[in-house]
């Protein structure tokens, strides 16, 4: 018997259940603390999505969960387990400052768009080509590599910041601003040129390269030769050098284009909402990245799902913890922690039972289709 699941079962509701186990044993501790499960679940939701303001946040947030979750789930398919979001969206961020700062007097905003896409890409890939670079080659672990790669390029960038970069007459850590002419349109001026009021936000139009970055992936793992080659060497490594593949060439690629993804963060944190660069824009989203990842089956559109649940729940967690004095930020951590937990350690964990539902409705799906 074929025990295979179709993609829509595997992708949608395998991971719709693992989130509902935990929502429900989150439940149960917020039942403990003498809090009402139900009551807190609703102030998740109202905070996330109940006024556009705080839609935009949670849009905002999920922005930099897609191209995290992006940069892990093309390295999965290589067979790669990419731990250095952190690092790769902090050194993106300081390539794109770095750009806007020399030609913000110069090139026009249309210039200097695609300027900073580049940019922060060609930073974010950098620093993730040294790991590959030295797992391909000479044998080093990509997970301990990347992992050592967060603390520099955070030492790094303490050092450029506080030494190197900081804003004359500033104690802060931080550099001068952006010329005005070059911040991301916001997404509530977008509509109000449109004549569609909304609250403000910090959500601007990287929101729409991150929606573009997930078709680009799903074009590039799926439907060309690259791709293929890619999840060849992630399905068997060995056999894929044998078939005439170039295994290391396909690891360094595969992790300069994860690197290059996460490097995005810096596109909307830094020319989107901070327009300079300061430290720790980046905390927080290159882990949580990976379980968007392990959360979306390493798909670009379950990353999207994946993502959205992450926003909804950093932005309505902080609400539920205005609402809720009892569930501090601490708790919507625990929260966060137990849906990472079922998707990611025990992602698998109900998949046979879910097998064996879906293998005896097919079945009498095709006996009802004999008897007619």
């Amino acid at each position: 018997m074929n025990t295979e699941l179709p993609r829509w079962v595997d992708i949608g509701v395998v991971p719709l259940i693992n989130i509902l186990l935990a929502l429900f044993v989150a439940g149960l501790i917020i039942l403990f603390i003498g809090e009402n499960p139900i009551e807190a679940v609703g102030h998740i939701i109202t905070g996330a999505f109940g006024s556009s303001e705080g839609t935009g946040y949670t849009l905002y947030y999920t922005t930099n969960f897609i191209f995290t979750g992006l940069a892990v789930a093309i390295a999965f398919h290589a067979g790669l387990f990419n731990i250095g979001g952190e690092g790769q969206a902090y050194i993106g961020g300081l390539g794109i400052g770095l750009a806007i700062l020399a030609f913000d007097g110069s090139l026009p905003m249309f210039l200097l768009v695609p300027l900073g896409i580049v940019a922060c890409a060609a930073f974010g890939a950098a620093w993730a080509f040294i790991p590959a670079y030295l797992q391909a080659y000479r044998g080093s672990h990509i997970v301990i590599t990347t992992i050592m790669f967060n603390f520099i390029a955070s030492s790094l960038m303490v050092y450029l910041l506080v030494n190197v970069m900081n804003e004359p007459g500033q104690m802060s850590p931080q550099t001068r601003e952006f010329a005005e002419y070059t911040f991301l349109p916001f997404m509530h001026e977008i509509l109000g040129w449109v004549g569609i009021k909304v609250d403000r936000s910090p959500l601007n139009m990287s929101f729409f390269w991150a929606l573009i970055c997930c078709v680009l992936i799903y074009f590039y793992i799926w439907r060309t030769r690259w791709g293929y080659a890619l999840r060849c060497v992630g399905a068997n490594a060995t056999a894929a050098h044998y078939a005439g593949i170039d295994t290391r060439r396909v690891i360094v690629v595969t992790m300069c284009i994860s690197g290059g993804l996460a490097g995005f963060v810096g596109f909307n944190e830094l020319m989107g909402v901070h327009h300079r660069i300061l430290l720790n824009f980046h905390l927080g989203y290159g882990f949580t990245g990976i379980a968007v990842a392990l959360m979306g089956r390493n798909h670009p559109v379950g990353v999207i799902m994946a993502s959205l649940l992450f926003g909804a729940l950093y932005q309505g967690g902080t609400e539920l913890s205005f609402e809720m004095p009892k569930i501090t930020r601490e708790m919507v951590i625990v929260i966060q922690g137990l849906i990472i937990l079922f998707s990611g350690a025990l992602a698998y964990m109900i998949t046979p039972y879910v097998e064996m539902v879906w293998h005896v409705l097919a079945g009498r799906k095709a006996a009802a289709a004999e008897e007619r």
